[in-house]
């Protein structure tokens, strides 16, 4: 994802994946165990993306919970979106882009479309 570095997105599929709010502890356990994290490297990068405003926090007795501020469909869409402001040719962007789907991919894209100008 665009603006997160490697770890904060390991991060985020850890919160995207969880059903509920998690606290640091919860977070470090369920990253991948090809690397071991300080509790305060893990603190210090659900604090920042926090504050870039990934995350949304509760604060339970003396301890944080965080959960996504969006789902992982939300931010990927809010990319994509990014990315067809910035590009200075959007029509070229989704020419490529919808010439690389499958079929799949491509009725996903027929049905949403379809919905969106409010047919069934």
């Amino acid at each position: 994802m665009h603006g997160l570095g490697e770890l904060e997105l390991k991060v985020m599929d850890v919160l995207w994946r969880s059903e509920a709010p998690l606290r640091v502890r919860d977070v470090l356990d369920r990253l991948p165990p090809e690397r071991r994290f300080a509790y305060t490297t893990i603190m210090t990068v659900l604090d920042r993306l926090h504050d870039k405003g990934w995350l949304e926090r509760t604060r339970t007795g003396r301890a944080y919970r965080y959960s996504p501020a969006r789902s992982r469909g939300e931010a990927s869409a809010d990319l994509l979106r990014e990315v067809l402001d910035s590009s200075g040719d959007a029509e070229s962007v989704l020419l490529h882009f919808a010439a690389s789907v499958s079929e799949r991919e491509s009725e996903l894209l027929r049905r949403a479309l379809e919905k969106g100008r409010g047919q069934p």
